[in-house]
C-alpha cells in the first residue's frame, strides 16, 4: 500500500465539495440537485467511474468549473470519487441537497481553503483516506472576535 498527498488546484474565488458516490447516474443526479438548489448556479462536477469503462464523467454550467472538477478527478483518480466546483455560491447553499442524492455515500469536505487529498493506492486501486483542509488553529477567539463572528453572519444573511 502506498499513500500520496494530491493537491487540488482551485480556480480563483471558487469553492469545492469532494465526496464519494457509488453509481454512474451520480453525475446527472448531482447536476439536478445543484441546479434545483440555486437557480443560475455556476458549477462543474466530475465523477470517477470505478468499474466498466472507468471514465471520468462530468457535467456543469461553467466551463472553468467543469475543467477544475475534471482535473481534480484525474489527479485523485480514485474510484467513486466526485468533485464539485462552485463559482459565486457557497457549499452551504447546496450541501444538504447533495447529501440527499441517493448515490452519495459521504462528503469529504466543502471548502475554499487550500486543499490536499490523502490517497491510498493498493493492488485493488485507489481510494481517498481523507483530506487536509486548511491550517492549524493559532489560538481561541476572544469575546470581541465572537461578537465580530456573530455580526458577520447576520450581515451576510445567514443568521437573523
Amino acid at each position: 500500500m502506498e499513500m500520496k498527498l494530491v493537491p487540488i488546484e482551485m480556480p480563483d474565488e471558487s469553492n469545492i465539495i469532494l465526496g464519494q458516490s457509488h453509481f454512474i447516474k451520480t453525475v446527472e443526479d448531482l447536476h439536478e440537485a445543484l441546479i434545483q438548489g440555486v437557480p443560475g448556479l455556476r458549477f462543474g462536477l466530475a465523477f470517477c467511474e470505478a468499474s466498466g469503462p472507468r471514465l471520468i464523467r462530468f457535467s456543469g454550467t461553467d466551463e472553468e468549473m467543469i475543467a477544475g472538477a475534471r482535473k481534480a478527478c484525474a489527479d485523485v483518480a480514485a474510484g467513486h470519487f466526485f468533485a464539485i466546483f462552485l463559482k459565486d455560491a457557497f457549499p452551504i447553499n447546496v450541501l444538504n441537497s447533495i447529501k440527499m442524492v441517493p448515490e452519495v455515500c459521504r462528503i469529504f469536505c466543502a471548502t475554499a481553503n487550500p486543499l490536499q487529498v490523502i490517497v491510498v493506492e493498493s493492488e485493488a486501486g485507489r481510494g481517498v483516506a481523507g483530506v487536509i483542509d486548511g491550517q492549524t488553529p493559532l489560538g481561541e477567539e476572544t469575546d470581541e472576535q465572537q461578537q465580530e463572528r456573530r455580526e458577520f453572519l447576520r450581515m451576510i444573511g445567514y443568521k437573523l
